[in-house]
């Protein structure tokens, strides 16, 4: 959770050697960087909250988003107080010509009243609207996809199709596109040039300190997790062929959603909805970290199982497999026998070293603070043109 302000200021100016004067100046001589986010929820949802949490320290920080139903209910009070968080009232997932004009209206009048330096669209939805919104502006502007739609197996084709022309004819030449992995990059080069990226980041810091105040101990047989929503995306139906493959191994699902009654092998827990804490301790107790996914952009939850000292074996997607590397710092699965070997690999051998190497991954490269430091070098180059 961020620290929480003294007076909503930052921590650096609560002191008596600066003047009323001086906090002014320091606040008027921020940059106004305003994000809009249309997925307020899952993975996307824990990057901006500790990207922007981190970035505040730097820019005046505003957020135009939309609420979804995976937000969770106390949202407002896990940012820093400082953040100016203001929700969109026509923002929809689903394509509707009606609701997204009027979406693209509003963040053109939200945008008129913040008159921001730097405006980063992030989703998909919130890309394609934005950068027709801001079209010819003379302002910063970025775009971060977090997974293209049109490489989302769950849509047909030609809906992928229709998808990818849409990113396309959305191109712009005055908006950057930094992608969250290498992989995802590389689709990116495909439809511009003019694009970098920028790898996903946990907050260790929070990390030590949450898990520094939970209670939990090892399972007393061999577990499997994996974390999210059960959804397609997340392939419930490999997790559960691989769990029926393996009757003596305990497998846990830390999440809820649609399909949950694909995971009907007998081994399997589902614990539903539960909070931060409960989860945290959930995945401490077990031994390895599972991720079936058929789409990724660069997993949140596979971060944090590699700063908990998991073993992760991964699905061979974007992000997944831009991180993880077979027998270096985990196992890259392709077949439902793949997982299998690889879990009973685990089971029955020393891994400390692919796990320990994930580790010092996430120390020395996919934390938020290189992942800030990183952005704000990009804001800067452009804002210098």
């Amino acid at each position: 959770m961020p620290q929480r302000r003294l007076y909503n200021l930052p921590l650096f100016v609560v002191k008596k050697s600066y003047s009323d004067r001086n906090i002014r100046r320091i606040m008027k001589n921020k940059k106004r960087l305003l994000f809009v986010v249309e997925a307020m929820g899952g993975g996307v949802y824990t990057y901006i909250l500790e990207l922007a949490n981190e970035l505040v320290n730097k820019y005046e920080m505003y957020i135009a988003y939309a609420v979804r139903p995976q937000t969770p209910f106390d949202y407002k009070n896990q940012f820093d107080k400082r953040i100016h968080l203001i929700e969109v009232n026509n923002f929809t997932r689903s394509i509707s010509l009606n609701k997204d004009l009027k979406t693209l209206f509003e963040i053109k009048k939200i945008a008129n009243h913040i008159n921001p330096d730097i405006i980063h669209l992030h989703s998909s939805k919130a890309g394609v609207i934005g950068r027709w919104a801001f079209n010819g502006k003379k302002i910063a502007l970025f775009y971060t996809p977090h997974g293209y739609s049109f490489l989302m197996s769950n849509y047909g084709f030609a809906k992928r199709n229709i998808f990818k022309f849409i990113e396309r004819i959305s191109v712009r030449k005055s908006c950057t596109v930094i992608s969250c992995s290498e992989g995802e990059h590389r689709e990116t080069l495909q439809l511009t040039k003019n694009a970098t990226y920028v790898n996903n980041g946990i907050d260790i810091d929070e990390m030590r300190e949450l898990i520094g105040k939970i209670k939990y101990k090892p399972n007393s047989s061999f577990t499997v997790f994996t974390l999210g929503r059960i959804c397609y995306q997340k392939n419930p139906k490999l997790f559960n062929e691989v769990a029926k493959a393996l009757p003596d191994i305990k497998f846990v699902w830390i999440g809820d959603g649609e399909l949950r009654d694909e995971l009907n092998s007998s081994n399997i827990e589902i614990t539903g909805w539960i909070d931060r804490n409960e989860a945290l301790s959930k995945a401490m107790s077990a031994n390895v970290f599972v991720l079936t996914s058929l789409w990724e952009g660069l997993p949140m939850s596979l971060l944090e199982a590699m700063y908990m000292r998991k073993l992760c074996i991964v699905s061979d997607v974007i992000g997944n497999h831009d991180v993880i590397k077979s027998n270096d710092n985990g196992y890259v699965c392709n077949t439902k026998k793949d997982f299998v070997e690889a879990i009973l690999f685990a089971k029955m051998n020393e891994t400390e070293k692919l796990k320990d190497k994930a580790y010092m991954q996430i120390l020395n490269q996919y934390n938020t603070k290189c992942m800030a430091e990183h952005y704000e070098r990009i804001y800067s180059k452009k804002l210098e043109k």
